[in-house]
């Protein structure tokens, strides 16, 4: 009896934690550059069925196994791409493919992120709007006086007066990993690099796989309701059999206990 309420209980947990990031994934569907949480299970350790002192048959493939339960393993980071969409920003840059854009942290850490709604501080460099500087060459964009802005889809930042003269420039960098999947989240879209994901490797955008850079566009989220509410509807009702078998667990033991009466 003890078993089976642990397994159903083991079960809702498992359950709760994935409509938790089910909620999580919904709440961040218009999120700027965010990427969903998808939470995959691992089954617990199994125990052998025969009792203490039971001969073992003949042959060992007939043993009963028990499971233990069930434990969320891992909330897996999805990269695919999300939905471009134009805001007609001059500063607004979406990265068509794989890549980052690399964030310079206030501890001097780098972050790294898919969200490109930047402005320009008032030294003329690329910030996002936590006034986190971008990864630029060179850090700062040198004109002046300037009314347009242009970025190709190589990354390359100009300036542009009235006349249609260059009086500025600089080069955004975007970076891409071998596993992006074991980036570190940190919240505000920012990840870091670990272990698991292996070094940044830097470049221009539409070179060596890294992804175009798109101005006076932003990428959302890659959340489909439409999947999520299908992945609501099954953990719900597993959750609810879990929860069905702790009543009937608990039925049962009181009919054992009246037995015994």
């Amino acid at each position: 009896m003890i078993r089976k309420l642990w397994n159903s209980a083991a079960g809702m947990l498992a359950q709760s934690f994935k409509v938790d990031t089910i909620a999580n994934n919904v709440a961040n569907i218009n999120t700027i550059g965010f990427k969903k949480k998808e939470v995959h299970f691992q089954d617990l350790l199994y125990s052998s069925a025969r009792s203490a002192g039971k001969p073992a048959a003949l042959n060992e493939q007939e043993k009963l196994l028990v499971g233990q339960g069930v434990k969320p393993a891992v909330a897996k980071t999805y990269f695919s791409q999300g939905m471009l969409q134009e805001t007609g920003r001059e500063l607004d840059m979406a990265i068509l493919g794989d890549g980052f854009f690399q964030i310079r942290l206030p501890d001097g850490r780098a972050g790294f992120s898919r969200a490109g709604g930047f402005t320009l501080d008032s030294a003329l460099r690329l910030v996002t709007e936590d006034g986190y500087l971008v990864d630029m060459l060179p850090p700062h964009l040198s004109g002046k006086e300037f009314t347009t802005i242009s970025i190709d889809s190589d990354g390359l930042v100009r300036l542009y007066n009235d006349a249609g003269e260059v009086t500025g420039e600089g080069e955004a960098a975007i970076y891409r990993f071998k596993n992006p999947e074991g980036l570190e989240s940190m919240g505000r879209n920012l990840w870091l690099a670990t272990e698991n994901s292996g070094e940044a490797v830097g470049g221009r955008p539409g070179t060596a796989g890294l992804g175009a850079v798109r101005q006076k566009f932003l990428e959302y989220s890659n959340v489909s309701m439409i999947e999520e509410m299908t992945s609501l509807i099954l953990a719900q009702r597993a959750y609810e059999l879990s929860s069905r078998a702790v009543k009937t667990a608990d039925d049962m033991w009181a009919i054992a206990n009246q037995i015994r009466k």
